[in-house]
C-alpha cells in the first residue's frame, strides 16, 4: 500500500522515464475526491478506450458523459505515444472488482496473471480508490493496431509508477483482470506487458533500448482481417453518409448528406438523362428536317423538340425508379 503520488511527483517520474507528457487544463485538481477516498493505492490499471481520434478521446476521458462524470482516468495514452494528463485524484476508471485480485496485487503473489475475477462493477470492491488508471486510445476490437510508440509509452508509464513506489511489474493489471465484466485491454496480453515493464525496471529510468519496443504481433484470432466479410467491406465503403447532396436532389430536404452509393445513383441518372436528351434532339431534328419542306415555323420546331426531350427524360426517370 502507498500514498498516491502528488501531481508534481508523478510528472517528474513520467518525464524521468522518457514519457512525453501533455498537461490538459487544470488536471492537477480535476478529480472525484468528493465522492470517496483515493488511496492508499496498490497498483495501476490499463484500459482501452473504444474510441477513435485523440482529441475527442482526451475530451471524453476528461469530462466523462451524462451517466459517468469525468475524469475517467488519470492519463490518456494516445496513438503517437503522448500521455495526456486529464485528472489527478479519484477517477471513474476501475469501478468494482475482485477483492481476491486486490490481495494478490498488494502482495504481488500471483504467477503470470492473477486468478480470474469473479466480481464485477456492480458487486465488487471499489477500485477507484486503490488504483491509478490509464486509458489507451484504441477501438478495442482486436483489429485496431497498437503503434510501437503507443505501446512503448504504456510500458514507460507503468514502469514510472512501479519505480516511484518500489513495486514490481505485478502491481500492473488490466481491467479484464480486475473485473469479470470487462475485456480491456485487447490486442496485447498483460503477461507480455508486465514482462516488458519488468525489463525496463531492470535498468535505470533513463534507459533507452536500441529500438522502440514493438507492439506485440496479433495472435491468429486477432488477425486484422479475421471475421470481415464482403458485406462488411461493402457497408464501410458504400453506406457512409459523408458527401453533401446536390442542391437539385429530389430529397435534399430530408437527406442532406448522401452515402457513396447515392452519389453513384445520382450520377447514373444524370448520364441516362443526358443520353436521352441527346437522342431525343437528334430524332426531333431528323423528323423536323422533313417538315421544313412543308413550311413549319420556328415556334413549331422548338415546341416539337422540347416535347420530344421531355418525353424521353420522363421515360428514363421511370426506368431508373423501377430499377431501384
Amino acid at each position: 500500500m502507498a500514498t498516491p503520488l502528488s501531481a508534481a511527483a508523478v510528472l517528474a517520474a513520467l518525464r524521468a522515464e522518457g514519457v512525453r507528457v501533455v498537461e490538459v487544463g487544470s488536471w492537477r485538481t480535476h478529480n472525484r475526491n468528493a465522492k470517496g477516498a483515493w488511496g492508499p493505492v496498490n497498483g495501476s490499471i490499463v484500459h482501452h478506450t473504444v474510441t477513435k481520434g485523440t482529441a475527442n478521446t482526451v475530451a471524453l476521458c476528461r469530462d466523462g458523459h451524462s451517466t459517468l462524470p469525468g475524469p475517467l482516468c488519470h492519463g490518456v495514452i494516445a496513438k503517437d505515444g503522448q500521455v495526456h494528463m486529464v485528472g489527478w485524484g479519484r477517477a471513474n476508471h476501475a469501478g468494482g472488482g475482485d477483492g481476491n485480485v486486490l490481495t494478490q496485487v498488494v502482495n504481488e503473489s500471483y504467477g503470470t496473471r492473477p486468478t480470474a475475477p469473479t466480481k464485477g462493477n456492480a458487486n465488487g470492491t471499489d477500485g477507484n480508490s486503490r488504483f491509478y488508471g490509464w486509458e489507451c486510445e484504441n477501438l478495442g476490437d482486436g483489429r485496431d493496431p497498437w503503434p510501437a510508440a503507443q505501446y512503448d509509452a504504456i510500458v514507460r508509464v507503468q514502469a514510472a509508477l512501479c519505480r516511484a513506489h518500489d513495486w514490481s511489474a505485478k502491481s500492473v493489471i488490466g481491467h479484464l483482470e480486475w473485473s469479470n465484466d470487462k475485456i480491456d485491454p485487447k490486442g496485447f496480453t498483460m503477461p507480455d506487458l508486465r514482462a516488458d515493464v519488468a525489463e525496463r525496471l531492470a535498468h535505470p529510468a533513463s534507459w533507452s533500448p536500441g529500438k522502440t519496443t514493438p507492439a506485440p504481433a496479433p495472435s491468429p484470432e486477432e488477425n486484422p482481417m479475421a471475421g470481415i466479410t464482403k458485406q462488411d467491406i461493402y457497408d464501410a465503403v458504400w453506406k457512409t453518409d459523408q458527401i453533401p447532396a446536390p442542391a437539385d436532389a429530389p430529397d435534399i430536404k430530408t437527406n442532406k448528406a448522401w452515402a457513396a452509393q447515392s452519389v453513384l445513383t445520382d450520377v447514373h441518372g444524370r448520364v441516362r438523362r443526358m443520353d436521352a436528351t441527346v437522342a431525343a434532339q437528334a430524332a426531333a431534328i431528323k423528323a423536323l428536317a422533313a417538315q421544313l419542306g412543308g413550311g413549319a415555323d420556328t415556334a413549331t420546331i422548338v415546341a416539337a423538340v422540347e416535347t420530344a426531350i421531355r418525353d424521353a427524360v420522363i421515360k428514363v426517370d421511370v426506368d431508373i425508379n423501377q430499377e431501384s
